[in-house]
């Protein structure tokens, strides 16, 4: 049975304008079903190669797959759905999979507006991958649809969900297949030198109201350090990889097990060969201190910081723990470690002005951290900040969902003036410490190292890349008033989709109502006991229940 997946074509201008990024999905989707004895797989990158419609078209006609895969974040939906109508008209017999995180949640949505899509794998892919691939080989597809786990399909005009399927337990029993990569493409600007994202945790304990991670994964589960270890050598020594950025939300999360890792890595000698990157929390900063110089030596040489916003009264809407100070202390931690570090601020609030931009832009001149980074505030539509948020928002065109395209307005903006913005806090920042820091300051690494980052932003700004400013018509200042988004105004949500929505929120509604009235009984009854505790029988004795325990009986 042959197997074809695609990596959708699309570009915003954001994270890719640092190198080309290898799709992991596939990887570990593909190591998953060779386990399982599918060995006919292929795979086509449309994005990195940037590869037509009319190529892929030719590629499935040429390949005569069984089954067409491909993967979908929120911006690239429309991308991926006009994939599986190619292979709809080129390939009709084969099987049309999507999988991803916007299609996990918003399957409704995606079913109702690309109805040629046969089924959705729901939430963690490889072992449903794996089960609806054996259904498909052993000729129990579709009759046995309802039957396997985390799928999503239409039967008739009827959108179905089965069960949810279980978090993968054995997360060390899945060997991804990086064979499947056309390495020389995946080249991270900044060291020019062959990149890799491997996976060391999935989940996150943390619930931030903005964020997908902990919704998507659930469980948060760590593997075992030294396979992982082994994952990354052999992307060292089999596929010349000199760099790699963990996905995980936060690697950091489990120390003892963050800590194995660099350990390996350092007996391993690979710090000398390979360097690496990752995103983490400020307060995982404060708690390691100690051990940053340690980081280092193991090869860490690059760390995002979620910072999030400048005031902290942002922070507090989304749900982070930590304090405006704090942030600062955190970069300074890191520098002294020689790590560089990057500050991630998010911007475009409905109580974003012109003055707040400026801040967050004083406060970055002032932590002074190696890089920043300011994103639009984007509420993915499957986040609680959505649900809080929807009467609130606009525009419905997830293609724009990018971080780099402002989704939400500000009261005291327009979407010009946010980008102008924006952008003016990036000329000043990037340009003072092109001319005063990075030629002057630190290790001849350091300087090669941010060099190479002032490049990419170079390279994506000439070509107009970076933030699709070429597609948004922004030149400077002048042009604020007359960009255009190209905002597809005719998008919206399915009814479907928007009937899901308001039955979860029903259901969360009624469950706080069960919690409150529930607190309410609790503080009832602990008044109950505190005054029968207070009672004394007139000798001064303590009433005490039969068997002469003091608590008492509660209500069925």
């Amino acid at each position: 049975m042959r197997i074809v997946f695609i990596h959708p074509n699309y570009r915003s201008g954001g994270a890719e304008i640092a190198g080309n990024w290898p799709p992991a999905w596939v990887a570990y989707l593909s190591g998953a079903l060779k386990t399982a004895g599918f060995d006919d797989i292929h795979f086509i990158d449309a994005m990195t190669h940037g590869i037509s419609e009319e190529e892929i078209a030719e590629r499935l006609v040429e390949l005569a797959p069984d089954v067409v895969g491909t993967t979908a974040i929120t911006p690239s939906i429309y991308a991926a759905e006009r994939l599986m109508e190619i292979a709809k008209d080129k390939v009709p017999n084969a099987l049309r999979v999507l999988g991803g995180i916007h299609a996990t949640f918003m399957y409704k949505q995606v079913l109702s507006e690309a109805p040629w899509i046969d089924v959705i794998v729901r939430g963690e892919g490889e072992e449903i991958i794996t089960e609806l691939m054996l259904a498909v080989e052993d000729g129990r597809w579709p009759a046995d649809r309802y039957k396997i786990r985390g799928l999503a399909f239409r039967d008739g005009e009827q959108i179905v969900a089965t069960e949810a399927a279980p978090t993968i337990k054995d997360l060390d029993a899945i060997t991804p297949d990086w064979s499947l990569l056309d390495w020389k493409s995946y080249i991270y600007i900044p060291l020019n030198t062959r990149v890799a994202i491997p996976n060391m945790a999935r989940g996150c304990p943390f619930t931030c109201s903005f964020c997908s991670q902990w919704k998507f994964w659930r469980d948060y589960r760590v593997r075992d350090p030294k396979k992982v270890v082994d994952e990354i050598e052999d992307l060292v020594e089999n596929h010349g990889v000199g760099f790699f950025i963990l996905a995980d939300e936060e690697p950091t999360i489990n120390r003892k097990k963050f800590i194995q890792f660099c350990e390996e890595l350092i007996a391993r000698d690979l710090p000398r060969r390979v360097q690496w990157g990752i995103n983490t929390r400020v307060t995982d900063i404060y708690r390691d201190r100690e051990l940053l110089k340690f980081y280092r030596k193991a090869g860490l040489v690059h760390v995002s910081l979620g910072t999030e916003a400048a005031a902290q009264m942002k922070l507090d809407i989304f749900n982070k723990e930590t304090k405006v100070e704090e942030n600062k202390t955190a970069i300074r931690l890191l520098r002294e470690a020689d790590i560089f570090v990057e500050a991630q601020f998010i911007v475009g609030l409905d109580n974003e002005t012109k003055e707040t931009l400026e801040e967050t832009y004083r406060m970055a001149w002032d932590w002074q951290p190696d890089l920043a980074n300011w994103a639009m505030y984007t509420p993915w539509p499957f986040t609680p900040l959505f649900q809080e948020l929807k009467d609130k928002v606009e525009i419905f065109d997830f293609s724009k969902y990018n971080f780099v395209t402002p989704i939400m307005k500000p009261k005291a903006l327009t979407r010009g003036e946010l980008l102008d913005g924006v952008m003016k806090n990036y000329r000043r920042f990037y340009m003072k410490k092109a001319l005063f820091h990075y030629p002057w300051r630190g290790t001849g690494y350091r300087r090669r190292y941010l060099l190479g980052c002032l490049k990419a932003f170079l390279k994506a700004g000439v070509g107009r890349t970076f933030y699709d400013l070429g597609k948004a018509g922004y030149w400077g200042p002048q042009t604020k008033d007359s960009v255009d988004f190209h905002f597809d105004t005719t998008r919206t949500i399915a009814e479907a989709q928007m009937e899901d929505w308001e039955a979860a929120a029903d259901r969360a509604a009624r469950a706080a109502e069960r919690r409150e009235a529930l607190r309410e009984q609790g503080k009832a009854r602990a008044g109950d006991r505190t005054a029968a505790k207070a009672f004394r029988m007139p000798n001064g004795a303590e009433i005490k229940a039969c068997g002469g325990g003091d608590q008492q009986m509660e209500e069925a």
